[in-house]
């Protein structure tokens, strides 16, 4: 038998919560939760937030290059061809590599990355029915587009297309399944391959086919307990591009309308991966393929008052993250504390395939096998005004923003998992911050984070 295959899933601003199988009665998602009882969900996964409005790109780069959030380029644009892939990686362990959708790290990087692909996207967001993408070009030069490219549009603009039937094209979560079922139908056994499948989805413009959306109506959605009108202070991301999806302040009806049309993206996604399992299995490769499913990065959609993901919250640096297949334990959930970059050296694990020196990632597998620990603390930073740390127990939150006080938030993760109840003024928690600071600090120096524009701008007005 060869190695294992792989195939890769990743969605695009998908919360940690949005699972049916793994506690969201209010969602549909059977086919992830298959694959919750086939393998083993990773229930505490995170990204350390952003160096860039843009949390995706970082999140991305750190993905590709196993590597940690200021030991990429600045922005997460681009993968420097010091830092090795993972598709180079497979590559020299045999593996053909394949992909589709969404690539936010650079034209470079991709074709380092994959020696096959289609309908691949260059880019952050766009129309899900009228995606700009590219067929695959071995020379790396993409210069001719494919047909269907329109601009972009706001999800407004997209409905308004939607209720006048001038959409052209697929919906791109079926294109990206599509274009991966082509490829392995073209695999015969032999050769070992990657495919990473990458949705645009659930981003907004929140669009899907008519019989998904008819799936949830906002009246029957429930609110989260930490919905809010408005966030209660400046976090230095008020006025970025997601909190503008919904008017201020924040409404219950237009807040359950973007939650309808989040799950019923998410529905729809989950349709459009059961045919491409459905297809290893009529393949007979699906016992023998390797299959991860996680996101990008967590968002609000309503909780704190905020729409995006520019924040340390638990909605927004929370992922979803599955594994299964060959070597992988079924059924199990495990609370490890892990970052998505750990994705790298995990896969480089269950298929023997060495682990490139550019990577800083940990290895899962032990947490697979045993309840051990990997992790106790976790650092997160966004762009220049946040910083944060949390262990198992409580996270305090640092906010010093240009021309703003200071801020400190403190929340207690046990009795208050929606972070509703800020302690950062009770004196039973003094020696709680005081010892998260000295964390925050240690993690801070190991991550170095005191680079030019984004932690040296920080810790100077911290």
């Amino acid at each position: 038998m060869t190695k294992p295959n792989i195939v890769f899933f990743f969605t695009d601003d998908q919360r940690f919560d949005t699972i049916g199988a793994l506690g969201n009665s209010a969602i549909q998602t059977p086919n992830i939760d298959q694959l919750v009882a086939r393998g083993t969900a990773f229930t505490h996964a995170h990204i350390p937030s952003g160096t860039s409005g843009a949390v995706c790109m970082p999140s991305r780069a750190m993905l590709h290059s196993g590597r940690s959030l200021f030991h990429i380029d600045r922005q997460g644009q681009q993968i420097p061809e010091a830092h090795t892939t993972l598709g180079e990686a497979l590559q020299g362990n045999g593996y053909r590599t394949f992909g589709t959708g969404k690539w936010h790290n650079g034209r470079p990087a991709f074709n380092r990355s994959f020696s096959d692909g289609d309908e691949i996207m260059f880019g952050g967001m766009a129309d899900h029915w009228n995606v700009p993408v590219y067929h695959y070009d071995p020379s790396g030069a993409y210069s001719t587009q494919l047909p269907i490219c329109k601009d972009a549009f706001t999800t407004k603009e997209v409905k308004q297309r939607e209720a006048d039937h001038i959409n052209s094209g697929v919906h791109s979560s079926e294109m990206v399944c599509s274009a991966g079922i082509d490829f392995i139908q073209q695999q015969n056994g032999e050769q070992p391959f990657f495919a990473y499948i990458s949705f645009l989805a659930p981003h907004d413009p929140r669009v899907m086919p008519e019989r998904f959306h008819g799936m949830y109506d906002p009246a029957d959605i429930e609110l989260p307990p930490n919905f809010a009108g408005g966030h209660p202070f400046d976090n230095g991301g008020l006025h970025i591009r997601d909190e503008e999806l919904a008017a201020f302040p924040r409404t219950p009806e237009e807040t359950r309308e973007h939650i309808a049309d989040y799950y019923a993206m998410i529905t729809h996604l989950d349709h459009e991966l059961g045919r491409v399992v459905q297809t290893l299995e009529e393949q007979e490769l699906l016992d023998n393929t390797i299959i991860v499913f996680a996101g990008d990065n967590g968002l609000a959609v309503g909780q704190h008052g905020l729409f995006g993901k520019q924040n340390c919250y638990e909605h927004s640096v929370r992922v979803p993250l599955i594994f299964a297949g060959p070597g992988v334990p079924e059924g199990k959930r495990t609370d490890a504390y892990a970052y998505l970059y750990d994705i790298f050296p995990t896969l480089c694990g269950l298929t023997e395939t060495p682990v490139p020196e550019s990577v800083e990632g940990k290895d899962l597998i032990p947490c697979m096998q045993s309840d051990a620990p990997l992790r106790d603390t976790l650092y997160f930073a966004y762009c220049d005004c946040q910083r944060a740390v949390k262990d198992r127990h409580c996270k305090l939150i640092e906010y010093a923003v240009e021309g703003r006080d200071r801020q400190t938030q403190l929340f207690d993760l046990i009795d208050d998992p929606w972070e509703l109840t800020n302690l950062a003024a009770h004196p039973d928690y003094a020696d709680t911050i005081t010892e998260l600071r000295k964390e925050l600090i240690r993690l801070r120096d190991a991550w170095d984070d005191q680079q030019p524009e984004m932690g040296q701008t920080f810790w100077e007005r911290y």
